[in-house]
């Protein structure tokens, strides 16, 4: 007979029994036991009694026979390193609760580096070098261990290899019926600057950012009707945005699993050409026309003209030029009102600019009509005013009047617009079809939130065009958790929860009483300061990871900082959000 080397352990009896009096009575004992096995059987022996002891003495001997390392509770404490942890804390959290790890792919190197470039653009967005550095002063150099720029590298080229597979993922998740019954998805582009000669993307084009003289990429970007972005493609920059926005979507069928989908585009994408593309395929789309279409409808005896908005705002149209599509004719008083002090501002500030160049002419310093007509085509030129002005030039002179009867058709249409689409009847009235166009200000929040401080995709600093393709991806996975962030601390944050939908669609939306009152006081229904959502972020940094020593021990431990109450309201409205998204 042997016996194993025993193990012990503290064991706490309870049983109920009924004493002399018949009152139920509880008896607790408390043995140390060793344990060991015998013959095959484990058998326990009762080293003592420690029913007696006092229960912190149990709980400590107890711990101690756990391995854990007991402190006196004089013995000096002190803290060796604090680590900015709470803000990482909050996105890992939301990812986890969506399952986004998962849909990244297997647990793996790479993938931690990945989670890591998200947590780090949404956090504190730099470029690859800084990125490091920020990881060093955060807990996440400690949890990631080593990690060099080519470990990065490596890890945005297992994420680019992947990028179909998890868009196709977040395309079934989102735009399936379940979540998207109205079978919508929005589309838009943007572009952004690129640094460097030698990005075989980069070319010169029209540049939403302003700025002139330097190459650039395109991008598309596939979102939902509430803006959540579900995938992302790159294009030279100079590729013509119906070109771009045709060829992405002829792969959303295949990547979404859905084949009639409606896809929402600006005029300027989904062009005349660009619906005959579009009805080879099963994809229904809405747009809008342009302001020279606008003007061709209500010419003469067009059927736009402003007797249809006598009692509403919204009245759907026909004409020959437009086959098998609805046309929505809208208007809005306050865009009128804007549109008409818009074109007042421009044309005094023509006229004045005109003013400056007719006493040049008069005083004998521009003397030339060819010179004159240059500097009066690029005034005139500037804010599309050339229209609306007579304009006479001689080697001597300079005379100009404004143009009333161009003037007066444009001012007709203030106000305007036209909505078209595919889609029938039945399956989206006219109120909706203007809501859903206007949604596409959703995208326009994605694009911004990219640019902005939120996670800063421009400049670009990479030199392959596979290297361009994964940054714009894991920017766009950043803003895919990014929305959820925001969504889930709007309590918190100076966001409109409430934002009210006005029943007419074609009036403006306004901030809802209560988000005016949080703007206007800065401070939460519950008396505590709002935040903005970088505000917010930050404060969540604050909370930190302290690694601990023992003074005169080899000793040390984590110890996370209590959080505060904003912290920990922050921490359940998270996990809310994540319920409510699995419901």
């Amino acid at each position: 007979m042997t016996k194993t080397t025993p193990a012990m352990h503290v064991a706490v009896n309870t049983s109920r029994r009924t004493n002399k009096s018949g009152l139920d009575v509880e008896y607790r004992s408390v043995l140390l036991r060793r344990t060991y096995r015998e013959e095959g059987k484990v058998k326990h022996e009762t080293l003592a009694n420690l029913s007696a002891l006092p229960d912190p003495a149990i709980e400590t001997l107890r711990a101690s026979l756990a391995g854990k390392t007991m402190v006196e509770a004089g013995a000096q404490l002190q803290v060796t390193r604090s680590l900015p942890h709470g803000h990482i804390e909050a996105v890992y959290a939301m990812a986890k609760g969506l399952g986004f790890e998962s849909t990244l792919g297997p647990a793996c190197r790479e993938r931690d580096l990945v989670m890591a470039l998200l947590a780090a653009r949404i956090c504190a967005p730099s470029s690859k070098l800084g990125t490091l550095s920020w990881f060093a002063d955060t807990t996440l150099g400690h949890d990631l261990g080593p990690v060099s720029t080519d470990d990065l590298y490596r890890a945005m080229d297992w994420l680019g290899a992947r990028q179909t597979r998890i868009e196709r993922m977040l395309a079934r998740t989102y735009l399936q019926a379940e979540r998207n019954p109205e079978k919508l998805a929005l589309f838009d582009l943007s572009s952004s600057w690129v640094t460097g000669t030698h990005n075989p993307l980069a070319a010169h084009g029209y540049s939403r950012d302003k700025k002139r003289g330097m190459e650039q990429i395109e991008y598309g970007m596939l979102a939902t009707r509430a803006g959540i972005p579900i995938a992302v493609r790159v294009v030279p920059g100079n590729t013509p945005d119906p070109t771009a926005f045709i060829g992405i979507a002829k792969e959303i069928q295949a990547m979404a699993g859905v084949e009639d989908m409606v896809m929402v585009g600006d005029r300027g994408m989904i062009t005349s050409a660009r619906i005959h593309d579009l009805k080879e395929t099963a994809l229904g789309w809405v747009s809008a026309l342009r302001n020279t279409a606008i003007q061709a409808l209500a010419e003469d005896q067009g059927p736009l003209q402003m007797s249809l908005f006598d009692e509403q705002n919204l009245a759907e149209i026909s004409h020959p030029d437009y086959p098998g599509e609805r046309l929505i004719a809208c208007y809005n008083p306050a865009l009128a009102g804007r549109r008409k002090h818009k074109r007042d501002e421009l044309l005094h500030v023509t006229e004045d600019r005109l003013k400056t160049i007719q006493a040049a002419v008069s005083a004998g310093r521009l003397k030339d009509a060819g010179k004159t007509g240059v500097r009066v085509g690029k005034t005139v030129g500037q804010n599309n005013m050339a229209k609306h002005f007579t304009i006479t030039i001689t080697d001597t002179t300079l005379t100009y009047t404004r143009n009333p009867e161009s003037i007066a058709r444009e001012a007709e249409l203030d106000g305007i617009y036209v909505i078209r689409t595919s889609v029938e009847k039945d399956t989206m009235d006219a109120p909706e079809a203007v809501r859903v166009y206007k949604s596409l200000a959703n995208v326009e929040k994605i694009f911004k939130t990219l640019k902005s401080r939120d996670l800063q995709i421009r400049p670009i600093y990479h030199y392959t065009a596979e290297r361009t393709r994964a940054h714009v991806f894991l920017c766009m996975l950043a803003g895919h958790l990014t929305w959820h962030l925001r969504e889930a601390l709007k309590p918190l944050t100076y966001t409109d929860e409430n934002r009210p939908t006005p029943e007419e669609p074609v009036a403006g939306v306004h901030r809802s009483a209560e988000a005016q009152t949080k703007a206007r006081t800065q401070t939460l229904p519950d008396g505590t300061p709002a935040h903005s959502y970088q505000g917010l972020l930050a404060h969540l940094g604050t909370r930190t990871r302290n690694t601990v020593e023992i003074t005169g021990t080899t000793g040390s431990f984590d110890l996370l900082a209590m959080p505060t109450p904003t912290q920990h309201q922050a921490a359940a409205h998270i996990q809310d959000h994540i319920h409510n998204q699995r419901k």
